[in-house]
């Protein structure tokens, strides 16, 4: 039989679900068990615990008690353990596990990777600029990493541990970290290594790339939703799968819209060891719930790394009230007017500097997302959702007791959402920027003993392979009776940001209808179907192993991530509204309700 090495992931984020790693455990099919915890905020509220707690912490704590409640089938299968749970103190959570596995009277071997926290070498990039923005490099960050690869990890793994916990590295390198180590790579195995990454990139979100968020949820059960596995050969070609008995689902479509998820460019995917290039990935049905993915190519990487840094940005807040009745839409409408209006006064009354940025969203309307004005007319109930941002949290406290006195002295029918006064957040913004891959040498960290690990920085990249895709506008539905219907008849979407940019991924759910999807789905309509948010260019690149898109919206997401004041700001469900759009097509076309499996 020909050998695959196992991967099971069992976490997307910080706070992913408990069940995950018991049940990857129990599959016993899995020789390493990876997680991913990090995100940019992530990183930044691990910074603010890190000097809290005068270094004990800012690592994800969580991970410590999943190891010592499973560390019985994990010593006794031999599976070996790969997380970034280190956070911005790989150290202190390497300690923190070492203390409580001596307590249940176990010892395992780990290994740290380190060397991604730049936060000493912020006076050096005091004139860098924002890589999107171009603004200025702040004055004061809350955490600098950089985005570190694979080949450190598969050095820890090749120096006996048992686990392996890294700061900021990429998160599909905790899939390709063992593979490089397992197979023996080398880093000029540009396939081999893009391929890995693909496979790290399909479960590095857990469920999701088993039928979480599947466009087609009608016949799909989550309450045991499976968490993914690859099988990947020495090839590069993998199997993706979940464990048996489990809910979820896995076929071509789900694992593309995964595949497509917050790519960008899918001909020039980045990460340190490796240019990906996506375009010509094919993914086909292998057995119920397994599919087989290969013709992942790669091209030499950059000689950069990426860096995010994280810093204060002032404070928001959200007030959100509830609007009932006839004209619930203009109600709210009127009511925001009149006390952005009162806000606007108090602040000036009180000499201090107006908001530095205000938006209004009527969800449950469908005026603003969906440029269906007719759904607003009818709509007897709205959520009236207010945010607003400032630097200074004396105008914040100024205006948070004005919010309450809507209930009684404005519209009939309205009621608070929130118990009490709604609170003010910190506002931690994310600044990106490229390094020399020269200027940070990642280190391995084994018994207190730190050991530089060059990694290679000739870079090479000679350009994205989606320059050289050439895809027609095929014939399709011409003579055909046609009729208006849902985007969502024809395709299924995956939608995510990078930054201020949101990513919709479209997949034909038949290879004859790309080339009509092609010619409705033109960058100029995605952009006006947008137009309440997407204030800058729409681009679309193709990927015709797989018969799909991925658009890129820039400018859309009010600054994303953690700055936005957005009550979508990663883009989550822009998928959802593109699919919503209504468009003329071949009546023979339209699915059945409620049949798109």
């Amino acid at each position: 039989m020909t050998r695959t090495v196992n991967i099971g992931c069992h976490s997307a984020m910080w706070g992913d679900s408990s069940l995950s790693a018991p049940q990857l455990l129990r599959s016993g099919e899995i020789k390493y068990l990876v997680g991913d915890y990090l995100a940019e905020v992530t990183m930044a509220i691990m910074a603010k615990a890190f000097q809290k707690s005068k270094g004990k912490l800012g690592f994800a704590t969580d991970f410590v008690g999943l190891v010592v409640r499973n560390i019985k089938a994990i010593k006794g299968q031999g599976v070996k353990v790969v997380v970034n749970a280190g956070g911005v103190n790989p150290r202190g959570c390497r300690d923190a596990l070492q203390e409580a596995l001596k307590k249940v009277g176990v010892s395992m071997k780990i290994g740290i990777v380190e060397g991604d926290d730049q936060r000493d070498r912020a006076p050096e990039f005091a004139k860098i600029k924002e890589m999107y923005s171009g603004e200025n490099f702040p004055s004061k960050i809350m955490s600098c990493n950089a985005y570190l690869g694979a080949f450190p990890i598969a050095n820890a793994l090749a120096q006996g541990c048992d686990i392996v916990i890294t700061g900021r590295v990429v998160d599909s390198a905790l899939v390709l970290g063992p593979l490089i180590h397992e197979y023996g790579w080398k880093n000029t195995e540009y396939n081999k290594l893009a391929s890995g990454t693909l496979a790290g990139h399909l479960v590095e979100c857990g469920a999701q790339g088993t039928g979480g968020l599947f466009t087609d949820y009608q016949k799909l059960e989550w309450t045991n939703v499976g968490y993914p596995i690859i099988k990947v050969f020495e090839s590069g070609d993998f199997l993706l799968t979940k464990p048996k008995n489990t809910d979820g689902y896995v076929a071509p479509a789900s694992a593309t819209e995964q595949m497509l998820y917050e790519i960008g460019d899918p001909g020039a995917y980045h990460v340190p060891d490796v240019a990906c290039d996506f375009t010509q990935v094919t993914i086909t049905q292998q057995d119920p719930n397994t599919v087989f993915v290969q013709n992942c190519l790669g091209q030499p990487p950059t000689s950069t790394y990426k860096v995010c840094a994280t810093y204060p940005g002032g404070y928001s807040m959200c007030p959100v009230l509830v609007i009932q009745g006839r004209d619930a839409v203009q109600k709210a409408h009127k009511t925001a007017d009149a006390l952005f209006t009162r806000w606007d006064m108090m602040l000036k009354l009180a000499k201090l500097p107006p908001l530095e940025d205000r938006r209004v969203e009527l969800i449950g309307g469908g005026g603003t997302r969906y440029n269906q004005p007719e759904i607003a007319r009818e709509t007897r109930e709205i959520v009236l959702r207010m945010s607003f941002r400032h630097l200074d949290m004396k105008a914040i406290n100024l205006i948070r007791r004005e919010i309450s006195c809507a209930g009684v002295s404005m519209s009939q029918g309205t009621i608070g959402l929130q118990g009490g006064l709604a609170a003010p957040s910190a506002v931690v913004r994310c600044f990106s920027f490229l390094i020399d891959k020269n200027s940070c040498t990642p280190r391995v960290n084994i018994d207190n003993v730190s050991t530089p690990f060059p990694v290679s920085c000739d870079g090479g990249f000679p350009g994205s392979a989606s320059l050289k895709v050439n895809v027609q506008n095929t014939a399709g539905g011409e003579q055909a009776v046609m009729t208006t219907m849902t985007l969502d008849n024809l395709a299924h979407g995956r939608s995510g940001d990078k930054g201020d940019i949101a990513n919709i991924g479209i997949i034909a759910r038949k290879p004859e209808y790309l080339g009509f999807l092609r010619r409705v789905l033109t960058p100029a309509r995605v952009r006006a179907h947008f137009a309440a948010n997407c204030k800058g260019r729409v681009e679309r690149f193709d990927l015709p192993g797989t018969d799909s898109m991925n658009f890129l919206l820039y400018n859309t997401l009010g600054g994303g991530g953690t700055s936005s004041l957005h009550s979508d700001p990663l883009a989550k469900t822009y998928a959802s509204q593109l699919l919503a759009m209504e468009i003329s097509a071949p009546l023979s076309w339209r699915l059945p309700e409620y049949a798109k499996l």
